[in-house]
């Protein structure tokens, strides 16, 4: 299945997918190595050099963003320097209702801020894995988990189209605003059933389409890693998921999150196109689908 804005193709099909990999490579290799990325879903201005995804300014990421998002103050204390870079567009915890011993999947895991949040939550006897398709994004959650000794957490380099996961293995899945990147959003759904245990569940933020985005939105690379090319209406995306095999599909959008939205690109007028939204759905116990329980 493709994924369409109306009758118009999407980004993935308009530009070669490979090329969008890797412009949003591009972009959160610079982020990680704390230079202005230029854009990235970080409230950035993409007409200039600000960004606060960028280090080295005066400002705390922690107070202009994040707390934004829903994290306390305490959660935003308890990760590693770092790990919060301000790339999200929610808290996928906030839904994803953890429990201790569960094993925990996070898609596009960054510096891995939803990841050490999560280890304390699932505690000790449970465990973490995120996966990032940024090798400089490996490379600073992997040095942030030795800074804190977070054992039961590790990060794996992969698509998440192809992720490096057994089958049945995660109880939960995790992801804040990465998804709408995917030039193959159906087959990062079907990756999701496929890794998840029968009943594991899908707790996710992300950014979706409000509206039928014009063509010079659509094929802008930057406003693709900028989170706003790369949306889907949420009809299409429940499409999507029901033909993974996902049942009890929720998405919940947030029209206060346009506020922080219209600053990813300024004068753009994104925040009448997009919005974020919590999406939730449940791997059925049994293979059901093809029937009612999966509608």
């Amino acid at each position: 299945m493709n994924s369409t804005h109306g009758n118009k193709v999407n980004p993935a099909q308009e530009n070669n997918a490979d090329e969008v990999r890797q412009a949003v490579r591009d972009s959160y290799s610079k982020v990680a190595a704390g230079k202005p990325s230029g854009s990235g879903c970080c409230a950035p201005n993409l007409d200039s050099t600000e960004s606060c995804c960028d280090t080295s300014k005066d400002f705390d990421v922690k107070s202009v963003y994040s707390t934004r998002l829903g994290y306390s103050e305490a959660e935003l204390n308890s990760v590693p320097t770092g790990a919060d870079m301000g790339l999200g567009c929610g808290n996928p915890r906030a839904i994803a209702a953890l429990k201790s011993g569960e094993v925990v999947l996070d898609l596009g895991s960054g510096g891995g801020f939803d990841c050490f949040l999560a280890a304390r939550e699932v505690g000790p006897s449970g465990r973490v894995i995120g996966v990032d398709m940024t090798p400089a994004m490996i490379t600073k959650a992997r040095g942030n988990a030795k800074t804190v000794n977070a054992n039961h957490v590790e990060f794996r380099l992969g698509e998440i189209e192809h992720l490096p996961v057994a089958d049945n293995s995660i109880d939960v899945i995790i992801s804040n605003c990465v998804i709408n990147l995917s030039p193959d959003k159906p087959q990062v759904f079907r990756e999701a059933i496929r890794v998840l245990k029968p009943g594991g569940r899908l707790a996710i933020s992300d950014v979706v389409a409000s509206a039928e985005l014009p063509e010079q939105i659509r094929t802008d690379l930057a406003l693709h890693s900028a989170c706003v090319a790369g949306a889907t209406v949420i009809s299409e995306l429940k499409e999507m998921m029901r033909a993974a095999g996902f049942a009890e599909i929720a998405i919940i959008p947030k029209d206060e999150s346009r506020e922080f939205i219209k600053d990813w690109a300024p004068g753009r007028k994104i925040e009448d196109y997009v919005v974020s939204a919590y999406i939730e759905a449940l791997k059925p116990e049994n293979d059901c689908c093809g029937t009612d329980c999966c509608s």
